[in-house]
């Protein structure tokens, strides 16, 4: 005989366990690691925050038709080649425009902030990491209060994020006297460890145009 306290148990665990799988499913998190946060000379805090409150839409000026016509060229390479994670034509655009924006003004290469948020957070807006990171680039909130506005919500809005990290990444590139792999392993917080540098310098060459290295 069917015990019916036991079969009615089984059901509701059962429900609990597909809500909760769905849950995971609808907001899921980055599996990259974190910043950690460190001192700061009042020097280089003012820097990075005016760096930070220089709001600007992502427009670039060219002086020359053929550094115009090789963004152009880029922009509709990298349009195709993320069509299948943002399918939204021009929410695909603004993205790449504001990511070649943010990693031009930072002096990074697009390519790289590209295979950077592939590994981050696999060019999901609203990812989260077991650390509390946001957004694209993984930005953790601290950052917000230390050189931001103490808005750590508006990490969440994509040029914020991308402006976040690429400046982020240039201050620790820039600690590390240009050694992009230990710049690299101090942004996801596992600096001297191989596999995340290497991470993003595989997903990077996905993002090259044809004949660049």
């Amino acid at each position: 005989m069917v015990n019916k306290n036991v079969v009615a148990t089984t059901s509701v665990a059962r429900r609990s366990l597909l809500l909760g799988g769905l849950l995971l499913l609808a907001s899921p998190q980055a599996s990259a690691g974190a910043q950690r946060e460190e001192p700061l000379v009042d020097s280089i805090r003012s820097a990075l925050s005016a760096s930070i409150a220089q709001a600007a839409p992502p427009r670039p000026k060219f002086e020359r038709d053929d550094a115009r016509m090789a963004y152009l060229t880029w922009l509709g390479t990298m349009s195709e080649r993320l069509k299948k994670r943002k399918t939204e034509t021009q929410i695909r655009i603004e993205f790449l425009e504001t990511v070649w924006y943010e990693a031009k003004r930072a002096g990074l290469e697009p390519s790289l902030v590209l295979g950077l948020i592939q590994v981050e957070s696999g060019f999901r807006k609203y990812a989260i990491s077991t650390a509390g990171a946001r957004g694209y680039m993984q930005v953790m909130p601290f950052w917000a209060k230390v050189i931001g506005d103490g808005d750590a919500g508006r990490l969440f809005h994509m040029q914020t994020n991308l402006r976040f990290g690429c400046v982020i990444l240039r201050h620790y590139l820039d600690i590390e006297k240009g050694d992009l792999y230990l710049a690299l392993g101090r942004y996801n917080g596992s600096r001297g460890r191989p596999e995340y540098p290497n991470a993003v310098f595989a997903s990077r060459r996905l993002w090259l145009l044809p004949g660049e290295k």
